[in-house]
């Protein structure tokens, strides 16, 4: 893996004390590697997980051509003449085909099949016509040849997957509907990239764990519990390693555990420029680190580096802070890490309901409301208290409004970015 230096010795403008949010995920997309280790998981255990290998198909989806509705097959090619003449088609019916079982028989000019959805379509049959459109005399039926075109209301052979071609592609994420994919294939088992493991600890002897009395000037705990949240919803395996005092022989204890355990280190607080604390003696001590100033708000100090074989995230101690720049950096590169070829979420557009103000020169992350609009498009207002300490702001937002770092004010009905929590945390 490069050195921090070798990578930031390759962005234009590095500069590690006015660091643009957009060179931060550059910075992490040339740094991070994905973990090399597979394992193989059976389809009950996949869900969300990573391919390591491209899945091929070992069968063609359809495995025949079928009907896609409930009514009569036949050779479409008898349209044409009844079409152009706006005739009305009768056709005789000589059996009935059903899913599961191919028919047996022939069946000619002048005459039909009845046919359930998914029921193969014997040869020289090609077109369905749906049976609420047909009128059924005696043993025949009939319909206006013009509202259909050959070939109407069939499903043809491997139009979904055809055998021998690539069905999911290595760095694909297991979804519900490919573990579905996966099913219709009769495959039981796939190869995997491995969980990551992920050790995180709070730092700070003002912070409170759960079950502690309270005490003056102390606060508890909110980051783990959220950082906990964000890595189960990534698939990760976590170590949680407490909260650790700012004492140095425990800094350095609990930074050397993690880095034996973990394929990356989390922390949250004693990142900022000037704090009289151990944390960054200790970082700066065990790893190859680096401090940035990011043109960001909220969540400006940050740290990265390596400690041992583990990647580290020094984030901010402010509690709106590590979630945002947990969402923004710390998420994409442990998808990178896990081998996903998906890593930033998608930003959408939405109209904004409320003038926004915004000065140029950083990114700004204001929690906000999406909603749908009259006329179905998306609609956002700022929502709750922007402090970065305001925690409850996050709970009651579904979603970022992200405002560029050229970025200046932005007036109500004007276009900006949403990042959307759902699916993401």
């Amino acid at each position: 893996m490069k050195t921090i230096a070798s990578i930031a010795a390759e962005l234009d403008g590095y500069d590690p004390q006015a660091l643009r949010a957009s060179s931060v995920s550059d910075f992490l997309s040339r740094w991070v590697e994905p973990v090399a280790a597979q394992e193989t998981a059976d389809i009950f255990q996949a869900l969300g997980r990573i391919l390591s290998q491209d899945v091929i198909s070992p069968i063609s989806v359809p495995p025949h051509d079928n009907s896609a509705m409930d009514g009569y097959a036949f050779d479409g090619r008898q349209l044409s003449s009844h079409a152009e003449a706006q005739e009305t088609l009768t056709l005789e019916v000589v059996g009935t085909a059903l899913a599961g079982k191919a028919w047996q028989g022939t069946v000619g000019a002048g005459e039909c099949l009845k046919i359930m959805t998914g029921a193969v379509l014997p040869p020289g049959l090609d077109t369905v016509v749906p049976q609420e459109f047909v009128t059924l005399q005696a043993n025949a039926v009939s319909f206006p040849a013009k509202l259909l075109q050959p070939g109407d209301n069939r499903r043809k052979l491997g139009e979904d997957l055809m055998q021998g071609q690539p069905a999911l592609r290595r760095g694909d994420c297991l979804t519900p509907a490919a573990l579905g994919l996966l099913a219709s294939l009769g495959i039981e088992q796939v190869q995997v990239w491995r969980k990551l493991r992920i050790a995180y600890f709070s730092t700070g002897d003002e912070i409170l764990s759960l079950g502690e009395r309270p005490r003056e000037g102390a606060v508890y705990d909110s980051n783990r519990y959220t950082v906990f949240g964000l890595l189960s919803r990534l698939g990760c395996e976590y170590i949680d390693l407490g909260v650790v005092r700012d004492e140095p022989e425990r800094l350095e204890e609990a930074f050397t555990t993690a880095a034996l355990q973990a394929d990356a280190i989390i922390t949250s607080g004693g990142v900022s420029v000037g704090e009289a604390d151990y944390t960054k003696l200790i970082m700066h001590k065990l790893g190859d680190v680096a401090f940035w100033k990011i043109a960001m708000r909220p969540g400006r100090p940050m740290a990265v580096g390596r400690i041992g074989n583990s990647i580290l995230f020094g984030l901010p101690g402010n509690p709106v802070a590590v979630m945002v720049t947990f969402l923004a950096f710390v998420r994409p590169a442990l998808l990178r890490m896990m081998g996903s070829t998906l890593q930033a979420p998608p930003l959408l557009k939405a109209h904004s309901m409320v003038p926004l103000r915004k000065k140029p020169g950083r990114t700004e992350y204001q929690r906000g409301s999406v909603s749908n609009a009259a006329d179905g498009s998306l609609q956002v207002r700022a929502i709750g208290n922007q402090g970065s300490g305001v925690l409850s702001s996050m709970v009651h937002a579904n979603g970022l409004i992200v405002l560029h770092h050229d970025q200046g004010n932005v007036a109500a009905g004007e276009e900006v970015d949403v990042m959307m929590f759902d699916g993401v945390i």
